[in-house]
């Protein structure tokens, strides 16, 4: 699941200048797509590179990668030459777009000491969850490019396999997970997600290796759930701490979850992040990936990138 790059490769890349990329809405543009890959295909290794990362987010046992772009972070800084860089390596998994319409492309996030700690900008404990798990459409694919990682040493990514965890559940828990009797979370301002999913089944599908598992752990104690229904949830959450795995993001891995089969999270920061100065706290830069509508079943499509 860790691809590092050939140093032809690498060289090449730092060598290399995309152009600024355009949007369609808050979609990448396809003349940009096409333009980027033209471009990388023309550098030696990226094609088996590209392939390497495809199967691992989609081939059998697969689900998550994470690009080895180390040395890039060290040459290119964090600047828009390497963001070029990733969103083309992306733009070979899915499209990459913005499902916040105030912020762009990239997301940043950084590290707020006063923030809820189980936030992704928070410092405590991120529980398993899905992103946008409360809507229709929700990214095919959730990525994150490390900057910096946390100076004192903690906040490791943890990855859970979805379909894994819920086969160990029993039938009636999984029944009740496919009922839809979940909630969480505000919808507004949100693009190319579709509508508010509320209230939503956790199992999207009754067959147990397709479909979105739509859980966050932080439904088990800031949603309303009927005791039933927070036990089963609660023995998803079970599986999945009880399967997951755990690795420290180091500065210019890009991590990149495909979300029809992994739930992710982070372990808490490192105690004594209010004494790290703003500039040289954890920084992890993220994008979100929508499938091409030839890559899975149509439910998991929009319906008009506008």
């Amino acid at each position: 699941m860790f691809i590092d790059f050939p140093s032809e490769l690498e060289a090449a890349l730092i060598d290399s200048s995309l152009p600024p990329w355009q949007l369609d809405g808050s979609f990448l543009a396809q003349s940009t797509m096409e333009e980027y890959r033209t471009a990388l295909t023309a550098i030696p290794r990226f094609e088996e590179t590209a392939a390497a990362l495809r199967h691992a987010l989609t081939g059998k046992g697969g689900g998550y990668a994470v690009l080895r772009l180390g040395n890039l972070v060290k040459v290119l800084g964090s600047g828009v030459r390497l963001r070029r860089l990733a969103t083309g390596f992306a733009a070979e998994v899915a499209i990459p777009f913005s499902p916040f319409p105030r912020w762009p492309l990239w997301k940043d996030i950084g590290v707020k000491v006063k923030k809820d700690p189980g936030k992704s900008s928070g410092i405590g404990y991120n529980a398993f969850h899905m992103d946008l798990v409360n809507a229709s459409l929700p990214p095919d694919y959730t990525t994150l490019l490390c900057i910096r990682s946390d100076p004192l040493g903690g906040g490791p990514s943890i990855l859970s396999d979805a379909h894994a965890a819920v086969a160990q559940l029993s039938e009636n828990s999984r029944t009740l997970l496919a009922e839809s009797a979940y909630h969480y979370g505000t919808f507004f301002d949100l693009f190319g997600v579709g509508e508010e999913y509320k209230p939503f089944p956790i199992l999207d599908s009754s067959e147990l290796d397709e479909g979105f598992i739509r859980f966050t752990a932080k439904m088990l104690s800031r949603s309303d759930l009927g005791q039933a229904h927070a036990d089963a949830a609660k023995e998803l959450a079970v599986e999945l701490v009880r399967g997951q795995v755990s690795f420290a993001l180091q500065p210019g891995d890009f991590l990149i979850v495909n979300q029809r089969r992994f739930l992710h999270g982070r372990e808490a920061l490192h105690d004594g992040q209010e004494t790290v100065p703003v500039a040289d706290r954890r920084l992890l830069l993220q994008l979100f990936l929508r499938a091409r509508a030839d890559d899975g079943p149509p439910r998991s499509r929009p319906k008009a990138h506008r």
